[in-house]
């Protein structure tokens, strides 16, 4: 893939899992806002911000605040700048639970 040239690569869940914070932390991203489990790769081009996670398998995670239940596919890709992840693909599913209660 053109888009991964030039990135520098973290192969294996623990080194993919390091570079993964350390790129989270780097960016003001909330540590928590990718769960992830048995990482096979991880990759960041940082002259476009291009990042990539691959997993063996989906991940579901149940966020407290907000109250959300969020699917994470085996590949996550994304443009991360400073504070935010653009063109986030590889997020499967996100169920919200909106009550309306009736006001008198």
């Amino acid at each position: 893939m053109a888009e991964k040239e030039g990135g520098v690569v973290a192969k294996g869940h623990e080194e993919g899992l390091k570079m993964a914070i350390s790129l989270l932390e780097e960016f003001g991203l909330p540590l928590g806002l990718l769960p992830l489990a048995d990482v096979i790769e991880v990759g960041f081009v940082s002259s476009t911000g291009y990042m990539w996670i691959v997993q063996k398998k989906k991940v579901e995670h149940n966020f407290k605040m907000p109250s959300k239940l969020v699917s994470y596919g085996t590949d996550i890709t994304g443009y991360v700048s400073k504070k935010q992840i653009k063109k986030l693909k590889g997020v499967l599913k996100a169920k919200e639970l909106m009550l309306w209660p009736p006001v008198n």
